[in-house]
């Protein structure tokens, strides 16, 4: 995956909201979640020249997770973790992102999560040399 010294821009505790759940009366009100979610753009930020569209717009991705959430239905937050990640990277010029999904749906606990990493090259190519 991308290494930890390549430029990276990190959206935390991004609210949601989205029919998601196995049971129909789950999936019936649309419920909160949460996501941090990363991104690696192509272009390094020393190649920016401070000017935005040179880099990923975060608000932007930010509206199009949230546009995507609301517009579905899904049994399982996996599938809708790996949706966003899928349409993320065909919506903005990205390396990789990695997507932790957070339901508030369990007693007695704070979270249930999935966390997703997806590249350019699919879910499980390896990160190109330098």
């Amino acid at each position: 995956m991308m290494s930890p010294e390549e430029d990276q821009i990190a959206l935390h505790g991004l609210g949601l909201t989205a029919r998601v759940g196995v049971p129909d009366a789950e999936r019936a009100i649309p419920q909160r979640l949460s996501a941090d979610i990363t991104l690696w753009p192509e272009q390094p930020f020393e190649g920016l020249h401070d000017e935005i569209s040179r880099t990923i717009d975060y608000d932007a991705a930010a509206r199009h997770c949230r546009q995507l959430a609301a517009a579905g239905e899904w049994k399982l937050i996996e599938t809708l973790g790996s949706d966003l990640c899928t349409s993320l990277l065909a919506s903005f010029p990205l390396k990789a992102v990695r997507l932790t999904l957070r339901k508030f749906i369990l007693p007695d606990t704070d979270a249930v999560s999935v966390t997703l990493t997806r590249s350019s090259r699919g879910p499980s190519a390896p990160a190109k040399n330098p």
